[in-house]
């Protein structure tokens, strides 16, 4: 496939140009795009993408917060003798979009920048309407930390582990874009569960989780005995019932962890003060 012409990208939104078409084709893979399926495109850019997705005949809701680049992108696929017949643009910003708009089972593909990801994979997890597949171009080590399941976590990859079920797929170079950031990215899939991993409330599972993550460098007897006001020796106490080490980190943590603990800490009644 001929790639679009080349536009000047701007570094205050942290856009690098994607071309290479084997790294497209490999994310329309992953996102297991089908025909007339729902597909919502964040940051379409010049439509190295979108013109991928066309092709495979799905339905494609592209969103692009520069408007120079939306009003441009029918003009572009146009020279790449893109079908654009099930194509809708809209010009608008994602952290502010409905995704209640969207048919159930949608599914999300995205080159987006990088410091969206967070936003971007929390916006995923809080929404209602959860797609069924997302894939998105992220920072290798971001991929690698969403995907861990028990070592170096974040409340990010506790989010998501939460909501989907996490995996990796190709790394993409640094030297693939244009201009090349200064480090490598992976593509990053993460597919629905059928329910959610627990069955919790989850407003006191992730006051817990956010507590734990409270300090950095701290050890999970000073970090939740900070974040949930609980004295020191009871924390420690909860941690070994749970059959947690108290000197253990929160990044080290299992999602099975998390959830004994709350156990724990719902007996007590402790996450509802």
């Amino acid at each position: 496939m001929t790639v679009s012409p080349k536009s000047e990208p701007k570094k205050s939104l942290g856009q690098h140009w994607l071309y290479d078409d084997d790294v497209l084709e490999a994310m329309c893979d992953a996102v297991e795009a089908e025909q007339s399926e729902l597909v919502l495109e964040i940051g379409p850019g010049l439509g190295t993408l979108t013109a991928h997705l066309l092709d495979r005949d799905v339905r494609v809701v592209a969103l692009e917060f520069d408007e120079d680049l939306a009003t441009s992108l029918p003009a572009n696929l146009k020279k790449i003798g893109a079908d654009q017949t099930n194509l809708q643009i809209r010009a608008g910003d994602i952290r502010s979009f409905n995704f209640l708009d969207m048919e159930t089972n949608y599914k999300v593909c995205a080159n987006i920048p990088y410091y969206l990801t967070s936003n971007l994979v929390r916006l995923l997890c809080d929404t209602d309407n959860k797609p069924s597949i997302v894939v998105m171009l992220v920072q290798k080590e971001v991929a690698e930390r969403v995907v861990a399941s028990d070592k170096k976590m974040s409340i990010l990859s506790c989010f998501a582990h939460f909501y989907y079920e996490c995996t990796k797929g190709e790394v993409v170079p640094a030297k693939l874009f244009t201009p090349p950031p200064k480090v490598d990215s992976q593509i990053l899939i993460m597919t629905r569960r059928d329910t959610p991993l627990f069955d919790v409330d989850t407003t006191h599972f992730f006051r817990l989780v956010k507590a734990g993550f409270s300090g950095k460098r701290k050890t999970l007897r000073n970090s939740l005995s900070a974040g949930l006001q609980v004295p020191k020796d009871a924390t420690e106490s909860l941690l070994k019932v749970s059959g947690i080490d108290h000197n253990r980190r929160a990044e080290n943590l299992s999602m099975v962890e998390w959830k004994s603990l709350y156990d724990q800490l719902k007996i007590l009644d402790v996450l509802s003060n």
